[in-house]
């Protein structure tokens, strides 16, 4: 054989003429590796009068030295590793990591942008000729192989121009054939046996594919898609598509009739489309239904204040100076558009209800307002009883000696350099209770509506100060302290709804992060001794509660890289292989509902555990798997899915410097070499 070859068409040519045997026949189908390894491929389809498709693999570079391959990764969640390579040159596991969460990007690019709505041809007994354009470390053919393996072809044919013949020889211990057109020696370097080895392109790559499809040697494969397709597919006839009409969520709002407590949950904090939809069917819910509160994953003295504005009880003048006590990280939580806009509209309906009617509240669930909070205790007895009010400045003096910030009073007293402030926070709350009939009945309702303010700011306060201490014993309790206080909160206003609103009263919407809101038993929460809203609401309401989640596949978020940095408008990767984000995104159906069957056979597929995505206000895609991923049995994690396919950042009113550009992902990304 003449080398080197002129291009890769002409290496094509001569690899096709290697393969005569598997031509025009009818089990046989060519899978070209992008790029460089589809032109290529496309000469063998057109010679072997077969099929041609692109099989998606990336190779994992080493830092610094991308054309080195240390691995590769392929659809299907498929990674292979040199190990010895990586022992070799110290490469750390994290290393490894970020590396694969990059290429995991370009992965997912390729494969819309090669197939679009077009799912990959059927392969289940038959013959695959893998085809690449030459074989260096064999990583990105060894990972091909793998993914192929689990679609269950008959016989895997790997097909090069040139090898080495040592690599071809490895490779054709994990094939069923192999084929190595040229195998020079000394070999050294693919790009050395070709005249014209310059990069292939996207636009190549999808001509090349959109020729095939349109020839009559290429007819389509008959369908027969694997077991995750099958299971999108039977999913289908429990979708409801969200076209932005004003009927989409009918079926969703009749279901919410018989509902105590509607949860709304969130994959991330700072998603435009979560927030409007969430917005959207609450409002449903209030005009429609008669819910009388919006509970908040928010602090409950800041919260109160945007109560105040809605019901025409404060001095603010408008819902962004209401907003005007979420100047922390996030404050883009709160202080955004739409955030904003249903504020607005919230004091409208109010104002148009009767003077004596059920006018709609706001309130927060959280606990991080250890100061605020004690600051509105006092100035609460302050005006009503000035004894009580010396009594809680005594109590509260306890924590003076730590400063403003309560991680400081949580550190010292956790490591035994100061007593702790329980007792004291404990006796002002049981104070207040013991006399809570004779403060909240001094003056009819807006007493009793103001004596439960301060109340639950001493709950608050009781509350927080465990659970500062509780940081630094570890993760699990602080969290299962935080969502036991929401839960409480929730406890706590349902009946004071009812008291205020009559017997129809205490019906609430709450707006927190699906990992509050979706039910820990079903998650990997649940299993390391996590507890949550969703699961202690569902223990105590059963089936009064309706739970909601969101999830999407792709778009942009407004999220910071650490605590207290500036907010930027991010990319959200694709959803991981294996995750529920995509085999919702493979159903090609877009935005929907999900009606999640709780039973049937549908219902145990769906029960088998799958990565489910969880965006806070911090994103690191760089660490994705482990930063934002846990498992997830659906059925009994949500009753509805709110899938919303690509999706863009939340748009905050006070803008960080940079969140307006969007943030590129570069090819060398995250090492900027």
């Amino acid at each position: 054989m003449n080398l080197p070859f002129r291009n890769r068409q002409d290496a094509g040519r001569h690899l096709a003429a290697e393969l005569g045997a598997y031509a025009d026949r009818p089990d046989v189908v060519v899978f070209g590796l992008p790029r460089g390894g589809v032109p290529v491929a496309a000469e063998v389809a057109s010679a072997l009068h077969a099929p041609l498709d692109a099989f998606l693999v990336r190779k994992l570079g080493v830092p610094g030295h991308e054309e080195l391959a240390m691995g590769a990764i392929a659809s299907g969640g498929v990674r292979v590793v040199d190990q010895r390579l990586i022992r070799e040159l110290g490469i750390s596991a994290a290393t490894v990591d970020a590396v694969e969460a990059s290429e995991q990007h370009e992965l997912q690019r390729r494969e819309r942008l090669y197939r679009g709505n077009r799912g990959a041809p059927a392969i289940r007994g038959k013959t695959v000729i893998l085809v690449d354009d030459g074989l260096a470390t064999g990583a990105t053919m060894r990972a091909a192989v793998e993914a192929l393996r689990r679609l269950e072809p008959a016989w895997i044919v790997g097909a090069v121009p040139v090898a080495s013949s040592e690599m071809c020889e490895t490779i054709r211990a994990e094939v069923d054939d192999m084929v190595c057109a040229a195998t020079p020696a000394p070999f050294y370097a693919v790009g050395l046996w070709y005249d014209d080895f310059g990069p292939t392109s996207d636009k190549e790559v999808c001509d090349l594919l959109r020729t095939a499809q349109e020839t009559e040697a290429a007819q389509p494969i008959a369908a027969d898609p694997p077991g995750e397709s099958r299971v999108a597919h039977r999913m289908l006839e429990r979708f409801s598509p969200i076209a932005r009409h004003a009927n989409d969520y009918d079926a969703l709002i009749a279901r919410a009739r018989d509902a105590r407590i509607v949860l709304i949950g969130e994959a991330s904090h700072g998603t435009q489309e979560f927030y409007q939809e969430r917005a959207y069917i609450t409002r449903r819910l209030i005009t429609e239904l008669g819910f009388d509160a919006v509970a908040v994953e928010a602090d409950w003295p800041d919260a109160y204040r945007i109560n105040r504005y809605v019901r025409g009880q404060g001095t603010d003048p408008d819902p962004e100076s209401a907003l005007g006590s979420f100047h922390r990280f996030p404050r883009w939580m709160w202080r955004n558009e739409v955030v904003w806009g249903f504020v607005g509209w919230l004091r409208e309906w109010n104002d148009a209800q009767l003077a004596n009617g059920v006018k709609t509240g706001f309130y927060g669930l959280d606990l991080y307002s250890l100061s605020a909070s004690i600051e509105s205790v006092i100035h609460y007895l302050d005006k009503v009883d000035p004894e009580g009010a010396a009594r809680a400045r005594a109590r509260y003096a306890c924590f003076d000696h730590f400063g403003d910030d309560p991680q400081v009073y949580g550190y010292q007293t956790a490591q035994g350099f100061a007593e702790p402030c329980e007792n004291e926070a404990v006796g002002q709350l049981v104070e207040m209770q013991r006399r809570a009939a004779e403060l909240a009945n001094r003056d009819g309702r807006v007493a009793r509506d103001e004596f439960f303010f301060a109340e639950q700011n001493a709950r608050l306060a009781r509350n927080a100060e465990a659970y500062y201490r509780s940081m630094f014993r570890g993760r699990i309790s602080s969290w299962n302290l935080r969502d036991q206080h929401m839960a409480e909160t929730l406890d706590a206003l349902i009946p004071h709804l009812r008291s205020e609103n009559g017997p129809n009263g205490g019906r609430v919407v709450v707006w927190a992060h699906n990992s509050h809101l979706g039910d820990a038993r079903a998650t990997e929460m649940g299993t390391q001794g996590e507890l949550n809203v969703g699961q202690l609401v569902r223990q105590r309401y059963g089936n009064e509660v309706l739970g909601i989640g969101f999830s999407t596949y792709t778009g942009t978020v407004t999220a910071a890289h650490d605590w207290d940095q500036p907010a930027q408008r991010r990319i959200v990767r694709p959803g991981l292989p294996g995750s529920w984000e995509e085999l919702l995104h493979e159903t090609g159906e877009g935005d929907f509902l999900f009606d999640i069957p709780k039973s049937g056979v549908l219902a145990d597929e769906l029960r088998q555990p799958r990565l489910q995505r969880a965006i806070g206000v911090i994103y690191r895609p760089e660490t994705e798997r482990f930063s934002h991923y846990f498992e997830v049995r659906l059925p009994d994690q949500f009753d509805t899915l709110i899938h919303l396919d690509v999706t863009t950042a939340l748009r905050p009113l006070d803008l960080d410097q940079g969140w307006e550009t969007a943030e590129e992902l570069p090819e060398t990304f995250p090492f900027a070499v």
